[in-house]
C-alpha cells in the first residue's frame, strides 16, 4: 500500500482533490474520500463538478442509488461501495480500514500535523507500505519524502 501525505497550507482539501480525483480517475482507478465532516463533503462535491476548468469530476454520495457506480464516492464510513482501491481521507484522520486498499491520500492542515506525524512512523514501520510526504511551494505541490 501506498501512502501519500498531504500537508495543507495553502489550499483546503476541496481545492486539492479534483486533482487528485482526475488523477486517480486517469490512472483508471475509482476514488473513496472520506470525511467525518458533512459540510467538507459538501464542499469538496461541489469542487469536484466545478473546480476544473477543463472537466468535471462525476461523483456521488455512499448510500444513496448507483453508489457503487461512482468513480468518486463520498463518504462517511470506509466501506467502499463503488469498489475504490484508492482512498482519500479528506478530514486528516487515519482509520486503520485502509488494510487492503492500494493507496492512501492522507489530507491534513496544521491543526493535525501531529497525528500526522504518528502516523508517518506507524506507516514506515510497515513492511507493506510505502510513504510520500508532499507539501504546498507557492502553488506546486513538491515531494519532500
Amino acid at each position: 500500500m501506498r501512502v501519500d501525505f498531504y500537508q495543507l497550507t495553502r489550499d483546503p482539501a476541496e481545492a486539492v482533490l479534483p486533482l487528485i480525483a482526475r488523477n486517480t480517475l486517469s490512472a483508471g482507478a475509482r476514488l473513496l474520500v472520506v470525511s467525518d465532516d458533512e459540510a467538507q463533503l459538501a464542499r469538496i462535491s461541489e469542487a469536484l463538478w466545478t473546480r476544473l476548468p477543463d472537466s468535471f469530476l462525476a461523483n456521488g454520495r455512499a448510500g444513496e442509488p448507483h453508489a457503487d457506480r461512482q468513480p468518486v464516492l463520498l463518504s462517511q464510513g470506509v466501506e467502499p461501495e463503488n469498489g475504490a482501491k484508492y482512498v482519500a481521507y479528506a478530514d486528516g484522520l487515519w482509520r486503520e480500514e485502509a488494510d487492503g486498499t492500494e493507496r492512501v491520500f492522507l489530507l491534513f492542515g496544521e491543526d493535525r500535523v501531529q497525528a500526522a506525524r504518528e502516523t508517518w512512523r506507524m506507516v514506515k514501520a510497515r513492511d507493506d507500505a510505502e510513504p510520500h510526504f508532499w507539501r504546498q511551494d507557492g502553488g506546486k505541490w513538491v515531494k519532500a519524502g
